[in-house]
């Protein structure tokens, strides 16, 4: 792989862990409202004649886990366990307890534009500046001599209270501090795009990121480039994720869950291809940064792709060389997708004095690669589909001088048995077909097609 470890971590250091001044303010607004939090459950039992206290409280998720990322929204969520006497609760279920909480809070936080907003798992408390604050309410027992901990879901269910800190931290440990540094730039590649709407949580990808860590690797960029390969893999196999404490609790027991999983792996995969250019003996160090540039669409690459000596001065000055429209589609997020059927498209290449031939042909006689200028016409030949049935098209170009020429496409069009396009710039580019009956895609075939350098 073209070596950018360098780049790699500066981009680490600079733009993904977040400063020390940001994670302590995070810290600040966890105290600040557990405060509020016991304030309001003294005024609570006062009008209630009850005797509810927190007993013990902890911070969780990826800020006890120190995998919070930078966030220019920010739009930081703080994960705090909230426990409860199970004797002083007696019989008050978990949406009861929950809602005890939310009162509790509502009394002490009325400068806030939102109320405490009462989830199946937790009380979230938003700041308009983009931070929020879930409340994650546990009871408590003594048995045998040890805590017994309970939490407040849709009803009480036993569940450690630091267990998962404390697995994370045995594990990152384990791997000398990979694991952290992958999950980092993970969570910085599922926010990269706005547009990219149910990306799975910071939990799921904590628990595929120490399955899949590929920790023979020293270097960061191949690190993080082979465990998400390995992640993609994973997840085309078998969706679901299961916790690594709790008994092994399924963390994906929605179809929601589910969604987020095949989004986060058909994006990750199609941006991984944009990276295959870095496998290539001649990728040069401008390919080498447009192709990251493209993976985490950060200004910081696109700064190191302009400054790059290896560019020419004339070709820094265009800004399309660093700004690109990401105008990807998936099928999944367009159609359900249950592939039980399929579907045969025959792709013949000509031009340049070369009569029509099955791109197979094209590929033996060329080295593998497609001239420029030629045309490459798809059609569908056979399908086990009957008709009626709609025909989607997909056309991605993969690689740097697609980002470069903002030509990256990947819209997903109705259109008919067949499609025409030409070879105009290097990269491993694709042609995909779905067939689309009664709303559900049920068939679906990719040509792949690698053209050369010019």
């Amino acid at each position: 792989m073209y070596d950018l470890s360098s780049k790699i971590n500066t981009f680490y250091i600079s733009h993904v862990v977040l400063p020390q001044v940001d994670q302590d303010r995070l810290h600040h607004k966890k105290n600040l409202n557990i405060q509020r939090l016991k304030d309001g459950l003294e005024e609570y039992n006062e009008e209630n004649c009850t005797s509810y206290t927190v007993v013990e409280d902890c911070i969780q998720g990826s800020v006890a886990m120190y995998t919070v990322v930078q966030n220019e929204d920010k739009d930081y969520d703080i994960d705090v366990a909230i426990v409860f006497r199970k004797s002083d609760l007696g019989d008050k279920g978990a949406l009861a307890t929950r809602n005890m909480v939310a009162n509790a809070l509502q009394r002490k936080t009325k400068q806030f534009n939102a109320e405490p907003e009462v989830k199946t798992s937790c009380v979230r408390v938003k700041y308009a500046d983009g931070y929020h604050i879930d409340f994650a309410v546990y009871r408590r027992c003594l048995e045998n001599g040890e805590w017994k901990y309970e939490h407040a879901g849709s009803d009480w269910t036993e569940r450690e209270l630091k267990g998962l800190t404390d697995w994370f931290k045995t594990q990152n440990e384990a791997s000398d501090g990979k694991l952290r540094k992958v999950i980092r730039l993970s969570k910085m590649f599922c926010k990269s795009r706005d547009s990219w709407k149910s990306m799975p949580s910071g939990l799921l990808q904590t628990v595929l990121c120490d399955e899949k860590l590929q920790d023979s690797y020293d270097r960061t960029d191949e690190l993080f480039y082979y465990t998400m390969k390995e992640i993609v893999n994973r997840i085309e196999t078998f969706t679901s994720v299961l916790a690594p404490v709790d008994n092994g609790r399924n963390l994906t027991p929605r179809q929601s869950d589910i969604q987020k999983m095949t989004n986060w792996k058909n994006r990750l995969k199609s941006k991984l291809e944009d990276l295959d250019i870095l496998l290539k003996d001649d990728c040069t160090q401008v390919d080498a940064l447009q192709a990251w540039y493209g993976f985490f669409n950060h200004d910081y690459w696109s700064e190191q792709v302009s400054e790059s000596s290896a560019f020419s001065f004339a070709i820094a000055q265009e800004s399309s060389v660093r700004l690109f429209n990401d105008t990807e589609q998936y099928i999944e997020d367009m159609f359900p997708v249950d592939i039980y059927h399929t579907v045969n498209v025959s792709c013949t290449v000509s031009g340049d004095g070369w009569r029509p031939k099955p791109i197979s042909e094209f590929l033996s006689l060329l080295r593998k690669f497609l001239p420029h200028n030629f045309k490459i016409q798809c059609s569908i030949t056979s399908t086990t589909v009957t008709y009626p049935y709609d025909v989607y098209w997909k056309v991605k170009n993969v690689g740097p001088e697609a980002e470069r020429k903002n030509q990256l496409r990947g819209e997903i069009v109705n259109g008919g048995i067949s499609i025409v396009e030409h070879s105009s710039f290097f990269g491993n580019h694709y042609i995909e077909c779905y067939l689309v009956k009664n709303g559900i895609c049920v068939a679906r075939q990719r040509i792949n097609v690698p053209i050369g350098r010019g």
